[in-house]
């Protein structure tokens, strides 16, 4: 049986991802929705280091690592 939403990755997981992610996935590992963050973002107040490219954000997986190792 196929699951119907994605689970969230292990933090062992999250170390091996590339530098950068897109803000779906870090949600994902986050476990908030990617509106949630893309808002946080707007705002100035993700929880994370970000990268803005234009209108499109990408998250630094190192700070999303020191995040969820600090919880």
């Amino acid at each position: 049986m196929a699951a119907t939403k994605a689970e969230s990755p292990t933090l062992a997981e999250v170390k091996k991802w590339p530098a950068t992610v897109n803000v779906p996935r870090a949600a994902l590992a986050l476990g908030c929705s990617r509106s949630q963050l893309y808002e946080l973002i707007k705002r100035g107040e993700a929880p994370v280091r970000t990268l803005s490219f234009g209108s499109r954000h990408v998250v630094i997986t190192n700070s999303l690592v020191a995040l969820l190792e600090a919880t």
